[in-house]
């Protein structure tokens, strides 16, 4: 029985055209092969995995192939066969990170004066060459620059900071980017097929985002999950990685959309009794978090996520549960763990404590055992207050008009507890007839903080039906807020009583219209655009897709909502 042969080994690239991912480099090198253009010395740089020594041993063998074919070496020709299994002794392979003295280069400059015994040139690839010392550098310089006619030289780094100007000057260099999911994706199919095993379109997209662009960590990665079985699905690979798989992150997502740390934490406990490991753990829960982000601010995302169909419907649907500040601050709570995991005396009470973190994010308060209970009580009290008159925030079904708008200008005092309000007799004009929709508009402190010109009076009468200026306010819009502009392009606008309604199916321009900063810029830029082409402060009304269609709930808290939203609504 012969010895194994890694997965990544046994499937390297043996031309230019079986390279993933490197497009632009792989072009280059084949039309200098073809018209003869051959450099004195290469420099490859990138993060590991992504082809530099492949394509510096393709290399080697097309400029003394035999027979080359456009530029790729035929690999049936005695030389690249002896290439390919080191009988041919022209080229030399040298790992600068062990042999990275001044005396290794010497030797190096010294054999380079002789010529190749069989091939037509003799090549030298020096991987990690940024671990040669100064000294090293400096016996390389001279032969580098002006090396013998039969002499190649092929640099590979991953760490291109460190290698000196007069290096960097000397070498013809390309420069190796990360490998996409999508062309990862396809190469880890091709090698099942060619091994007469079978992957799951979850477990490779899993094992890609896992790669971080590197082939050969993916490749690796499934040669490791074959030695559990040779049906690799996205258990296997959570199991042989020690990661939580894609079903634990949305379980996770939806429990801290609910504020609901109890689940979360037998999940967790779960996964840690899995043995998971926590910095994985986080690490996944931050990509996933992002897919969220993606999901709720890209209307058309399906490049973004690396996911299957259905996945990504998934991610579209839980997306919908958060508001974007939230799965922001998410974000930011997450990387801190991370962060702090190194030094942390126990991963998993740090975890445990950032569950909590996000599930109160954003001002949110988690849901502890009874707590519901108590939410219900307060709200039926409140409801029995609005209808007994009792409330000092009364709605009057029969005289709606009888609201007072604010003076422009003026900032009222902060309302009153609804139990202080109950004991304040209610007087005429602090009666209020507006419902609680998203309204962006029409907050005294708001009208306020982004005048800084002459008042402007409130409309107070508009012709309802569609607002045909809409077109001409995204294009003012669009020289001042290129993000706000974009985020317009795919929505309409109505207007009815009197208020405009902007209509969009982009649940983001509702949370950076409504967000918490101080000048709320991006609602003072649509105000402005909208006061400049009409000529009017007209009142704003948001209106997501989530909001036309609302699902319905039959739980408690929902209905007693409900009521509450039916009492407002014969108010007006």
């Amino acid at each position: 029985m012969g010895t194994y042969r890694a997965l990544y080994r046994k499937w390297r690239p043996k031309t230019f055209d079986e390279v993933y991912g490197q497009t632009h480099v792989t072009r280059t090198l084949k039309n200098e092969l073809a018209t003869g253009r051959v450099s004195h010395a290469y420099l490859f740089t990138g993060t590991r995995g992504t082809g530099k020594t492949s394509c510096a041993k393709i290399l080697s063998k097309a400029v003394n192939c035999l027979h080359p074919v456009d530029g790729n070496p035929c690999n049936e020709c005695e030389i690249c066969k002896g290439i390919d299994s080191g009988s041919i002794l022209d080229v030399i392979e040298m790992d600068a990170a062990s042999n990275n003295g001044v005396n290794d280069v010497r030797d190096l400059r010294d054999e380079a004066n002789f010529l190749p015994t069989v091939a037509k040139y003799r090549v030298y690839i020096i991987d990690e060459v940024h671990m040669l010392s100064t000294a090293a550098f400096n016996a390389l310089l001279k032969t580098l620059e002006e090396p013998p006619a039969h002499v190649i030289f092929i640099l590979a780094t991953t760490d291109l900071q460190k290698l000196p100007t007069t290096i960097l000057s000397r070498c013809q260099r390309f420069d190796f980017k990360r490998i996409s999911a999508p062309e990862i994706v396809r190469r880890l199919k091709e090698v099942a097929a060619g091994e007469n095993v079978s992957i799951t379109d979850e477990a490779a997209n899993l094992i890609a985002n896992l790669a971080e662009g590197g082939m050969r960590d993916a490749v690796s990665l499934m040669d490791r999950c074959l030695s559990v079985t040779e049906e690799i699905d996205e258990q296997t690979v959570s199991d042989v990685m020690g990661i939580a798989g894609t079903s634990y992150m949305f379980r996770l997502s939806d429990c801290i959309s609910k504020k609901d740390f109890t689940t979360a934490f037998k999940l967790t406990d779960e996964l840690y009794n899995g043995f998971c490991d926590i910095d994985k753990i986080c690490s996944r829960l931050a990509y996933h978090f992002r897919n969220l982000m993606v999901a709720s601010s890209v209307h058309n995302c399906n490049d973004l996520i690396v996911c299957s169909e259905s996945e990504l419907e998934q991610y579209k649907k839980e997306a919908k549960k958060f508001r974007l500040p939230e799965i922001l601050e998410c974000i930011d709570i997450i990387n801190n763990t991370s962060s702090g995991l190194r030094d942390s005396v126990n991963k998993r009470i740090q975890f445990e404590s950032a569950i909590i973190k996000m599930c109160a994010a954003n001002g949110g308060s988690v849901n502890l055992p009874g707590a519901d209970d108590d939410r219900i009580t307060q709200l039926e009290k409140k409801i029995e207050a609005i209808l007994s008159g009792k409330a000092g925030v009364m709605i009057s079904p029969a005289a709606p008009a009888a609201a007072k708008e604010p003076e422009p200008g003026k900032i009222p005092a902060e309302p009153l507890p609804v139990s202080a309000q109950a004991e304040k007799a209610p007087l005429p004009e602090e009666e209020e007839s507006s419902p609680v929709p998203p309204v962006i508009s029409g907050s005294p402190a708001a009208e306020q903080a982004e005048s800084s010109g002459p008042e402007v009076p409130v409309l107070s009468s508009f012709d309802d039906g569609e607002f045909n200026d809409w077109p001409d306010v995204i294009e003012k819009i669009r020289e001042t807020d290129m993000v706000l502009s974009a985020l317009l392009s795919d929505t309409q606008a109505a207007v009815k009583n009197g208020k405009l309604v902007i209509k969009t199916v982009n649940p983001a321009l509702y949370d950076i219209i409504t967000a918490r900063d101080e000048d709320r810029m991006h609602y003072k830029e649509l105000k402005s655009a909208i006061q400049s082409v009409t000529g009017r402060d007209i009142k704003l009304i948001i209106n997501t897709v989530a909001q036309q269609e609302e699902e319905t709930d039959n739980s408690a808290l929902a209905n007693i909502a409900r009521k509450i939203k039916e009492f407002n609504n014969e108010g007006e």
